[in-house]
């Protein structure tokens, strides 16, 4: 079992060394073909990354986005696996609440934005809650279809064995639509970086987006590849904690 579970880990290192070699690569065939003034070599934003990793003005950077992020995702994750559920399983809700999502749906959130800093300022309410909604529509979206799809079979098992309602909520509802959840989740998490990226490229001073354009208008391109790849870095975590957080919640896809 420990063989088999190294073995396992071994093969993965290799497979994700492998692609970030095979990415190094393709990256520094574009810096020779278009010079480093236009597009830096992954060496030398690697090092700038790995240095202001121990600056303070860039780590306070980096800490104000991840938690614009964390925290508008968070939001957004809460609604829209709660009203997912919701209607998914109660047809009058759902025949009054999806015209109005999918009505809304279309239309790009980041649109929005001037009207958020109307009405909330220019704070940190307005480039959350756009955030929040932009990532919370993808996700409801999801887990009300995941809802919808459940074989009733299950929720008939459970009320046989005389189950209440709170019991097929526990024990069929939430387990059924947590797989489809965190692919959701997974997929916004991308969707959510752009957006940080967005909300940060207006009417602000601090954040990993402000220093990206900030550098860009300098034409330090050097610096803009070093937000980038911090951007990048981001969303990577993003996406490696949603990962271990399904394994921890759905133990019977790990592996999958």
């Amino acid at each position: 079992m420990v063989r088999r579970l190294l073995t396992g880990v071994f093969q993965t290192v290799v497979r994700y060394t492998a692609a970030v070699i095979f990415l190094g690569l393709l990256w520094q065939a574009g810096t020779t073909a278009f010079g480093d003034a236009v597009l830096p070599s992954p060496w030398a934003t690697g090092k700038l990354f790995l240095t202001s990793l121990t600056e303070p003005v860039y780590l306070t950077h980096l800490g104000i986005s991840t938690l614009r992020l964390a925290v508008g995702m968070t939001i957004a994750a809460a609604a829209a696996f709660l009203l997912g559920l919701w209607l998914g399983h109660v047809r009058l809700a759902d025949k009054l609440g999806a015209p109005l999502i999918f009505i809304t749906y279309p239309l790009p959130k980041i649109v929005l934005l001037p009207v958020f800093f109307l009405l909330l300022g220019l704070g940190e309410s307005s480039r959350i809650l756009l955030i929040a909604l932009t990532t919370g529509y993808q996700m409801l979206v999801i887990v009300r279809a995941s809802a919808k799809a459940l074989d009733p079979v299950y929720e008939d098992a459970v009320r046989f064995m005389g189950g209440n309602l709170g019991a097929v909520v526990r024990h069929v509802y939430i387990p059924a639509a947590l797989p489809d959840f965190f692919t959701s989740l997974k997929v916004a998490s991308g969707t959510g970086v752009a957006v940080l990226f967005l909300a940060e490229s207006f009417a602000t001073n601090t954040g990993l987006g402000y220093l990206i354009m900030d550098a860009w208008g300098l034409g330090d391109t050097l610096s803009m590849f070093n937000g980038i790849l911090g951007m990048g870095a981001l969303g990577l975590a993003l996406y490696a904690s949603v990962w271990g957080a399904e394994q921890l919640c759905c133990p019977w896809r790990r592996g999958a």
